[in-house]
């Protein structure tokens, strides 16, 4: 699913608009239809009190409309008008009118206003700012919107949280509302997905508004959402007539005393993924415990004791993952530039590894193109320097990953997969996974696929979802607190079965019943 910019959502008004010759007032009654519809299907008349909080602009006009559907269908609601400015768009007039016309008097809120009572059970509609919001609200606003979080009522925003930025960071958290759900038109924002902004909007929902297709679809975005439906054109089914030879060979470089573990999990994942053979390049200390723990993987010694001294094997036509566990001893960090004159294939690169690509960055270019990096936060400032928001760090990586032609994988709640200036959003994952080892989990999946023929990109974006989905599926038996990097390593199997499961649907009675 394509995420578009606040640009780009004005520029699909518009050409809906004039491809399908209608007024932007039949766009913006579209919009409130459709959450009238969204709301009355879940309250069905219920007797609770709606307030709806309605800007001058066109998402101010969405609340207007709203509101008028609401009082045509029985609901008891209060209407407020956010009067920020003199400038109002002629949409939000003409809806203004409208309800007028239907006896509804909304309350004009100004900076010296006393603000309205709201009750706990009551429901707040946020429609004060939209994607359109270009500079921070007004101080009495701040305080509105204060308020409203001080009643403890639900409240849905429309499209985005008011006080929001499309395409920058927030400046003032106390200027946005915390929305518990967000009904966003056409497509999911940007801001749903990062750090610092995606706080605001508990749950998010798209309500189709009838955008036109071809614009939506012929359009190039910089991000894009990645679920079920993206991933499964990438899988590589098996054939019958194969062989362990088919399927690839990793060889996961790594190690040190006291973090054998790291190499354990990566080359399990990548077994669980699919590769066909697994070798684990660890120091001497390691083999007892990767012998004895990991049977189905190989062991190759490397010549130092306690850590990496003298990477040396023989690595053509193998896919190689490197970092995990790995430390940074001067005798490894030698070892590891030597190794990067002779590998040029592209490779899986974390922890450690990256630790040193970022302590000394002229090896960055000795990296093989199209590499995966997988950096945790702090290493990701590490490798691309510090930012102020969200929104420059991506910039930052987009830059990084173009300048040494590589792929980087950046961790969080929503991993965002960043390649030839486009951000791949992970929807999969869950807090649980924010634990020890899931990192190595991560990049044995992404080099076992590789090693299965998948692209290095392919790779990456199947992994990193392939790595949430798993987590998914174990914390259910876990819980966040218990879940561990093994009990993740050991859901792949069930989260490949899971890309073919087909949904349950409800019965076909009921499915009939609502037809009719």
């Amino acid at each position: 699913m394509k995420i578009f910019s606040g640009k780009q959502i004005y520029e699909a008004d518009s050409y809906t608009i004039q491809k399908q010759e209608i007024s932007s007032d039949v766009l913006m009654e579209r919009a409130a239809t459709q959450i009238f519809n969204w709301i009355h299907l879940r309250m069905q008349g219920a007797p609770v009190k709606i307030h709806l909080f309605c800007g001058i602009g066109n998402n101010g006009g969405d609340g207007i409309a709203l509101a008028r559907h609401l009082q045509e269908h029985g609901y008891n609601i209060a209407v407020y008008v956010i009067n920020y400015s003199k400038t109002r768009s002629k949409d939000f007039l003409s809806n203004l009118e409208r309800l007028k016309e239907r006896k509804v008097w909304p309350e004009f809120l100004e900076s010296d206003c006393e603000l309205p009572a709201i009750g706990r059970d009551d429901i707040i509609v946020d429609a004060i700012f939209g994607i359109g919001l270009n500079r921070a609200p007004d101080k009495w606003v701040v305080r509105l919107i204060a308020h409203l979080h001080s009643t403890e009522a639900f409240i849905l925003s429309i499209d985005i949280s008011s006080g929001m930025f499309t395409d920058k960071g927030v400046v003032d958290s106390k200027a946005v509302v915390k929305a518990n759900f967000v009904l966003s038109f056409q497509a999911p924002k940007l801001v749903f997905f990062l750090p610092s902004t995606g706080i605001y909007s508990n749950q998010w929902e798209i309500l189709d508004i009838g955008l036109d297709p071809e614009y939506l679809a012929t359009t190039e975005t910089d991000y894009e959402l990645i679920g079920k439906n993206e991933v499964l054109p990438l899988y590589i089914p098996r054939e019958k007539f194969t062989h362990k030879g088919t399927y690839g060979h990793v060889v996961v470089i790594g190690g040190s005393i006291g973090k054998i573990g790291a190499v354990h999990l990566a080359s399990q994942s990548s077994l669980r993924t699919g590769s066909g053979l697994v070798s684990a390049y660890i120091p001497e200390c390691g083999l007892l415990p990767l012998q004895t723990n990991l049977p189905e993987a190989m062991v190759v010694l490397d010549s130092g004791e306690q850590q990496l001294s003298n990477i040396d094997f023989a690595f053509e036509g193998k896919t190689v993952a490197i970092g995990v566990g790995m430390g940074k001893d001067p005798g490894t960090v030698k070892t590891f530039s030597e190794f990067l004159d002779r590998v040029n294939k592209p490779m899986v690169i974390d922890a450690d590894a990256l630790n040193i690509l970022s302590e000394q960055k002229s090896l960055l270019k000795k990296l093989p193109k199209d590499s995966v990096l997988t950096p945790h936060p702090k290493e990701l400032e590490r490798l691309i320097g510090k930012w102020k928001d969200d929104f420059e760090k991506l910039k930052k990586a987009k830059t990084f990953s173009k300048k040494y032609n590589c792929i980087v994988i950046i961790k969080g709640a929503h991993t965002i997969t960043i390649y030839a200036g486009v951000g791949y959003i992970n929807m999969t994952g869950n807090p649980g996974m924010a634990t020890a080892g899931s990192g190595d989990v991560l990049t044995g999946i992404i080099a076992g696929l590789m090693a299965q023929g998948y692209t290095p990109i392919n790779a990456a974006i199947f992994g990193v979802y392939l790595h949430g989905r798993a987590g998914d599926i174990a914390v259910e038996a876990t819980g966040y607190q218990a879940l561990l990097a093994s009990d993740i390593c050991n859901a792949i199997g069930k989260a490949f079965i899971d890309l073919f499961k087909i949904p349950e649907g409800p019965p076909q009675e009921e499915v009939s019943e609502k037809e009719n």
